[in-house]
């Protein structure tokens, strides 16, 4: 018997690796963009005293940040141009002037050679102030020519000490140049002000803010923001959900942003033509004070509001982004000209915080959509539609009607025997 089951596993993993052997050697990678037009990201890193406290899993903010960039260095796409830029890494002393301009770049952007990255992020150690609108000016000039796209991805644990240069207008200023530069920070265990000023960065270029308290979480999204750079369909575009399905902004396939109110509802609308399937995935961030359990849910339903499919996930306080996801799929139409269905997605979410937190401006969303082809093997248990509200209700139901026609058909043929003996 074993014998047998070990030839059926190699049979069934000889045959999944045939069709990889058959496709062209060229389809394994794709060919590396030019330098102009090659997609550059430089990560920007606080360097300040701060970053000393040990509150990130037992360690330090910069053994953590080493950790992260040491991972994401390695993963880093081949098509993508890395830099590394730093903020209060040099100047030690009490003179703020000197300060505000402690920015310097520790990793010229380009092809990037890892171990000479990772061995300039090993001598780093928190020295000085946070001059970050200094910073995100000369990271912006860093990433200056080329037609590809740019991202700065900002990592610090606290707000700018070099007041009167706002950080806030420095962006708008980078957004206003329209020179396709998109700007991203993360938080490492941030308070309130923090979480303000770059969630108002963020949002000044279309990127994203998001509160890290744990090694893990900051690798995994550094790692995303440097995946999104190499593909530019991955760039946000902000949009403005409804109350109604009716008003519903119209979605196509791609990555948007918005903000939502706590416990809020927001309706997008998606047209799914015949022989397509709907993949949608929202994620919304905490990105101020919120009370430890939450949800997250994302429904599909029809023009008339009936539900069709739906995917929600609880939190526990223990990361600040939650995410869900569904799939609804719509089978080939027998006309070549079938209309589209048009489809609204429901995005809601039950987070709670303390009366003294601010409620404007609402909580980060982002969502994604696609369509792909719909399945058509049999074998697909969304091309029955199963999983969609009460398609599922009625063949749970079946099956219970009849796992009790059985049993009472065993129970009244066991009776007669025992009788009998």
């Amino acid at each position: 018997m074993i014998t047998r089951r070990r030839l059926v596993t190699g049979a069934c993993a000889l045959l999944m690796a045939l069709p990889l052997g058959l496709l062209p050697t060229g389809t394994a990678s794709a060919e590396p963009a030019s330098d102009e037009n090659a997609p550059k990201v430089e990560l920007t890193l606080d360097v300040s005293g701060s970053m000393r406290k040990r509150d990130i899993d037992g360690r330090s903010r910069m053994a953590a940040a080493k950790q992260a960039f040491n991972e994401v260095i390695d993963a880093v796409p081949d098509e993508v141009q890395l830099g590394i830029r730093t903020l209060g890494a040099r100047y030690r002393g009490d003179d703020r002037k000197e300060g505000c301009k402690d920015t310097h770049q520790l990793y010229r952007i380009g092809p990037l050679d890892r171990t000479e990255a990772k061995t300039s992020v090993a001598t780093l150690a928190p020295t000085g102030w946070t001059p970050i609108g200094p910073a995100l000016r000369a990271a912006a000039d860093d990433l200056e020519g080329g037609e590809g796209s740019r991202r700065i991805v900002l990592i610090t644990d606290g707000e700018d000490t070099c007041a009167p240069l706002d950080p806030c207008v420095v962006a708008r200023e980078i957004a206003a140049k329209g020179i396709n530069l998109t700007v991203d920070t993360l938080g490492l265990v941030p308070d309130a002000k923090t979480r303000e000023q770059l969630s108002c960065i963020a949002e000044a270029t279309g990127g994203t803010y998001t509160s890290v308290r744990h090694t893990e979480e900051l690798t995994d999204r550094v790692n995303q923001l440097v995946d999104r750079t190499a593909d530019p369909v991955a760039v946000p575009r902000p949009t403005e959900g409804s109350r109604t399905c009716s008003q519903a902004p119209k979605l196509r396939p791609g990555l948007y942003t918005d903000r939502e109110k706590f416990g809020q509802h927001r309706f997008y609308r998606v047209e799914v033509p015949p022989g397509k399937e709907l993949r949608a995935s929202v994620s919304i961030g905490a990105d101020r004070a919120v009370h430890n359990d939450y949800g997250v849910l994302l429904r599909a339903v029809t023009v008339h509001g009936r539900e069709i499919v739906r995917g929600s996930e609880a939190g526990d306080g223990r990361t600040d982004l939650i995410s869900t996801g569904l799939r609804y799929p719509k089978m080939p139409a027998d006309e070549d000209e079938a209309p589209a269905e048009t489809v609204c997605l429901q995005v809601s979410n039950s987070f709670s915080a303390p009366a003294s937190v601010k409620t404007e401006p609402g909580l980060p969303l982002e969502l994604t959509v696609d369509l792909v082809e719909s399945p058509h093997e049999a074998a697909d248990v969304a091309s029955f539609g199963l999983g969609r509200g009460w398609w599922m209700l009625g063949a749970l139901t079946l099956s219970g009607l009849l796992a009790g026609l059985l049993w009472g058909w065993l129970s009244r043929w066991r009776n007669p025997v025992r009788r009998g003996h």
